[in-house]
């Protein structure tokens, strides 16, 4: 086990050059149903990356490649230099993952539980300071079976993180979470990420929350990569407008042509602007309109929300669809 103590707090981000995760055109068909589609990505190491997709978008499937579990119609997987694909399971020693529905020994205690995996992989010590980094020590002695679906799924991330994990595999490790669980949890990954370097991969559904987590966000859907985009740069994807209404609205889309700018018909009243004038300098905007003798009765900037940027991505490819 790499020891937690001896890691500075500045320390970020390995310098070595292997890759956390590499996938070069890796497709998965199970008889007629092609449930990953030619995918070929990069994860650094230190780096938090997450696949975003509807449900059935293939996220599972391809986690289930990387962990081994199932084999790869074509193309290859390596996790921390080793070829999965070629059979090489020299990383999984440094490998820890969640994937699908939490699961535990029900009759032991969440102690006992998180005993047995520390003498499966020959661990030194007691199991007393991942239960209290999940929030367990109020259960620690309590049955697996007792427990609610959220501490569940708790310990089955303290059972991912026991070893202190290189690489970090999670399948939706926000499910069955509280609020507060959820950016407990946030916050423990991103600090894994930033202190210690654990190179992190997640699948999820819902943006909003991805996007405060990861570097980088993969679009899955219907087995395809759509797209990749940079967490701290997604703002510039999504859509913006100037949204006004007037007493004449007929006049003041007249008005705004003559001098320079493409307003839209607005539903079910009003007008709207995307042209990047009208953004940049919405209080010209007003001025034109005042001068022009039909002042804005209302006039804001609306950001298109996350999710709804990620429904228009995956729209061309039958978004509308939550299979």
């Amino acid at each position: 086990m790499r020891p937690r103590d001896a890691v500075s707090p500045d320390t970020t981000r390995r310098t070595t050059a292997t890759p956390g995760i590499e996938i070069t055109h890796l497709s998965k068909r199970f008889r007629d149903v092609t449930a990953v589609d030619d995918i070929s990505l990069r994860v650094e190491q230190g780096e938090i990356y997450a696949l975003l997709g509807l449900n059935g978008a293939g996220k599972t499937t391809l986690i289930r490649m990387l962990l081994a579990m199932i084999a790869p119609t074509a193309g290859t997987v390596s996790v921390l230099g080793a070829d999965v694909s070629a059979g090489d399971r020299s990383a999984w020693a440094r490998v820890g993952y969640l994937v699908e529905a939490a699961a535990a020994y029900p009759e032991l205690t969440v102690r006992e539980n998180l005993t047995v995996v520390r003498r499966l992989r020959r661990l030194p010590g007691s199991a007393d300071d991942i239960i209290e980094r999940l929030a367990l020590t109020p259960y620690a002695d309590r049955r697996a079976r007792t427990l609610s679906l959220g501490n569940l799924q708790r310990l089955a991330l303290a059972r991912a993180l026991i070893h202190a994990p290189d690489l970090l595999i999670l399948d939706e490790p926000g499910n069955a979470l509280d609020p507060a669980g959820v950016a407990e949890i946030r916050a423990l990954l991103a600090d894994l990420a930033r202190r210690h370097g654990t190179t992190v991969l997640l699948s999820s559904h819902l943006l909003a929350e991805v996007a405060r987590l990861a570097t980088r966000i993969g679009i899955l859907h219907h087995g395809r990569l759509l797209g990749e985009h940079d967490a701290d740069r997604l703002d510039r994807h999504r859509r913006r407008h100037l949204r006004l209404a007037t007493r004449d609205d007929q006049a003041a889309r007249a008005l705004l042509r003559a001098h320079g700018y493409r307003p839209e018909p607005a539903t079910p009243t009003g007008l709207l602007l995307a042209d990047p004038r009208a953004l940049a300098e919405p209080e010209q905007v007003a001025a034109v309109l005042v001068h022009g003798g039909v002042p804005p009765t209302e006039l804001h900037l609306e950001e298109e929300d996350l999710e709804a940027f990620f429904l228009r991505t995956v729209a061309p490819e039958g978004g509308s669809e939550h299979a």
